[in-house]
């Protein structure tokens, strides 16, 4: 499974970046306006550290969506443009298709829009699991509906989970055989901790500590 980063902070992608397990990073208006900064300086900051950088549309039409994501498309080869999940957004995927531009469909919340998505040409779907556990929905059931459904096609488009909130949901997500998550920076750092590797390590130390003094002695 890929990991990407959901986030418009570039210091956080390029410590994550570090570690050597980041794939990619998803933005959104709400990301960047967080942080206070400019928008193409920011993707283009971020195309530099991983290979994937999902770059959202603030158009809601067809030819909106189509002039933003073609110069989008013309800043970096690493962007990937970013549609919402309406039907002037399956009208940009399709162009967008046709001219070999990558896509990510954002706000998807049900099986019947993945398949649309998937159909008018998204590289990827992105279905926010978070917001469906909100309002009292299962999220990762979806998950499950979507990665069951594509296993009677040969879509080529990737499953991303977006919205994580816990650890718990990557591991679901990994479970379910998602290709992507996409995942909060404070979620990220969750990741590589637990209790019992703290506590082996600590002994491990400690162990190594009073082996040294025998050999002094």
């Amino acid at each position: 499974m890929k990991l990407f980063m959901d986030t418009a902070n570039v210091d956080h992608v390029a410590e994550v970046a570090g570690w050597g397990v980041l794939d990619g990073v998803t933005t959104n208006p709400s990301l960047v306006a967080k942080e206070g900064k400019e928008f193409k300086p920011t993707v283009l900051a971020m195309c530099k550290l991983v290979p994937s950088v999902s770059a959202q549309v603030t158009a809601t039409d067809f030819e909106g969506m189509k002039k933003q994501g073609e110069e989008y498309a013309s800043w970096h080869k690493h962007v990937v443009v970013k549609v919402p999940m309406t039907v002037e957004g399956l009208k940009a995927l399709h162009y967008f298709r046709s001219k070999n531009i990558r896509t990510n469909t954002t706000l998807v919340f049900s099986v019947n829009q993945a398949i649309l998505a998937a159909k008018a040409g998204a590289n990827i779907i992105s279905p926010f699991i978070g917001r469906l556990d909100d309002i009292g929905e299962e999220g990762m059931d979806l998950i499950a509906e979507i990665v069951h459904a594509w296993s009677f096609y040969k879509f080529d488009t990737e499953v991303l989970v977006a919205s994580i909130r816990h650890p718990r949901h990557v591991a679901q997500a990994a479970a379910l055989g998602a290709h992507i998550s996409t995942i909060p920076y404070d979620v990220f750092k969750k990741l590589p901790q637990h209790t019992l590797t703290d506590v082996g390590l600590k002994k491990f130390l400690e162990d190594w500590e009073r082996a040294k003094k025998l050999q002094v002695v």
